[in-house]
C-alpha cells in the first residue's frame, strides 16, 4: 500500500483527479492516476475494440488511449486546446484517458461519496461508483476504473457474446 493511501486511509479522505466530459464533471481516485498529458495525435490501432482510439507515443512508451466520452454514451471527445488525456494505472494495466479538460485535485472527507442510487445500480450502470453531491454545483461521478477496464474489454467481443454477458 502506498504512503498516500495509507494516509487516506488514516484520515477518513479520499483525493480525485477531477475532468469534464462534455461539460459535466466526473472523476477517478488519484491513486489511479500516473500523469495528465496535453492532448495529442492519437494513431489508430486495426482491429482495436470499439473503444480504443489507438495509441500514443508517451516518452517511449506506447499507451493505447481510450475516448472517454464514447465510453460514458456522450458522443466523442473534444481535441480543443483544454483537452486531455490522463493516464491510468490498474494492476498493472495502462492506458490514456482522453478527457475535454483535466480541472482540479479534490480532497474530501470519504462520507461525502454516496453509492449510486439503486435504480441505477440494479438496472446495471456500474461505471460511476460513487457521487459526490456540492452545495455549488451539480454531483461529480466518481468512476470505477476497474469497470472501465471491463467496458474495454466488452467492446472487444462479439455482439453475441457482450450481449450474452449483459443479461
Amino acid at each position: 500500500m502506498s504512503e498516500a493511501t495509507a494516509q487516506n486511509l488514516d484520515a477518513s479522505t479520499v483525493n480525485l483527479t477531477c475532468f469534464e466530459v462534455h461539460d459535466r464533471l466526473h472523476a477517478i481516485e488519484v491513486e489511479y492516476v500516473r500523469e495528465i498529458a496535453r492532448i495529442m495525435e492519437i494513431t489508430p490501432l486495426p482491429n482495436a475494440p470499439i473503444l480504443i482510439e489507438g495509441v500514443i507515443d508517451l516518452r517511449g512508451t506506447v499507451i493505447p488511449v481510450v475516448d472517454l466520452a464514447r465510453v460514458l454514451n456522450c458522443g466523442r471527445g473534444s481535441t480543443g486546446m483544454h483537452a486531455r488525456i490522463i493516464v491510468v494505472e490498474i494492476d498493472g494495466l495502462v492506458f490514456g484517458l482522453w478527457v475535454d479538460a483535466a480541472t482540479d485535485v479534490l480532497t474530501l472527507d470519504i462520507d461525502h461519496m454516496e453509492d449510486v442510487p439503486d435504480l441505477a445500480a440494479q438496472a446495471g450502470y456500474d461505471v460511476v461508483r460513487h457521487v459526490v453531491r456540492r452545495t455549488e454545483g451539480p454531483p461529480i461521478m466518481v468512476l470505477a476504473v476497474d469497470r472501465l477496464v471491463e467496458s474495454i474489454f466488452r467492446s472487444a467481443l462479439p455482439d453475441s457474446i457482450a450481449a450474452g454477458e449483459a443479461g
